[in-house]
């Protein structure tokens, strides 16, 4: 039994300390706007995935930066407006350092930098920091620029109208997917409603395993190594099991499903979207596992997620 009066996480901020039940509720508030949390997990599991994903990409930018390749204060400073998250209102120079694994004097030194350029605001009455106006103008630029949106949302929109769903579409973000758009069905008030931005795990979901059928063979073993080194030992079995069977159903039905895998209660099934560039996106239709079974998204759903997928490629 957990001992909810018992506190277990300080912030940076002397006023503010978290119980294992305020934890737990922020654990759910991710889960139900659809991000990576599990909310079966323990914090220190997802501490430890955290820490792990933290320590690869180090080791990444330490070997890029002695072949010249990287500049390594830039990086730095790019994973400190990474570390914020959905739900996070202000994080401390602690709270920030712990997230990213930087020595807390560098983290000082790249916030200031970030609060004099706008990406971060300063809250003097916290003594903290948030996400600043600069980094919104980043995300809605590089969206404006994306012109297959504007190709694929009638398309999207008439298969989320049609099937009672959600339908998404992402791109990768290290060893995530974030949606780059959802549409809805107008008439399901019970449809997964995605805001745009939001992150979800490659590893368990169906489009994450799409993404990966559509990479070259030798990207995609290099992505399955990272996913792989971040992954609990515990869980890669299950994880494994789920990419190759995506890659099983993609070769033999042109698709990939997740039933049950990213929430029991959730089906799932996408497509990759290759462009011309040769850079893969990936198309998602998804809802509840009772209005999707996995027949009416292999018969029904399946053959329509491919026709989008090649008229898109084809522009």
């Amino acid at each position: 039994m957990v001992n909810k009066s018992k506190p277990v996480v300080q912030s940076a901020c002397p006023a503010r300390i978290f119980t294992l039940a305020t934890i737990q509720e922020m654990v759910n508030v991710y889960q139900f706007h659809c991000t990576e949390l599990n909310s079966k997990k323990t914090l220190t599991d997802l501490l430890t995935h955290a820490n792990m994903q933290n320590m690869n990409d180090e080791k990444k930018m330490v070997s890029a930066e002695k072949e010249g390749q990287i500049v390594t204060a830039l990086a730095r400073g790019l994973s400190v407006l990474r570390c914020f998250r959905q739900g996070d209102r202000f994080l401390g120079n602690q709270e920030i350092a712990e997230r990213t694994g930087l020595p807390k004097a560098t983290v000082s030194r790249l916030t200031h930098t970030l609060t004099v350029l706008g990406y971060l605001n300063h809250s003097r009455r916290f003594s903290q920091y948030s996400l600043g106006p600069a980094v919104l103008s980043l995300g809605y630029s590089m969206l404006g620029n994306l012109d297959i949106l504007k190709s694929a949302r009638p398309l999207m929109q008439a298969l989320a109208d049609d099937s009672e769903a959600s339908v998404s579409l992402a791109a990768r973000d290290s060893l995530h997917m974030v949606y780059l758009e959802n549409c809805v069905a107008r008439a399901n008030m019970i449809t997964l409603r995605i805001d745009v931005g939001a992150r979800t795990r490659i590893a368990n979901t169906a489009m994450g395993r799409a993404l990966l059928c559509g990479l070259p063979e030798e990207e995609r073993a290099d992505l399955i190594a990272q996913i792989r080194q971040t992954t609990p030992k515990g869980e890669w079995a299950q994880i494994k099991a789920g990419i190759d069977q995506g890659i099983i159903d993609y070769r033999e039905k042109g698709f990939c499903f997740s039933l049950g895998d990213w929430r029991k209660d959730v089906n799932s099934i996408a497509v990759p979207l290759i462009q011309a560039d040769n850079s893969v996106l990936a198309i998602n239709c998804g809802g509840p596992a009772w209005q999707l079974s996995a027949e009416k998204l292999e018969k029904d759903i399946g053959p329509r997620l491919v026709e989008i997928s090649q008229r898109l490629e084809n522009l």
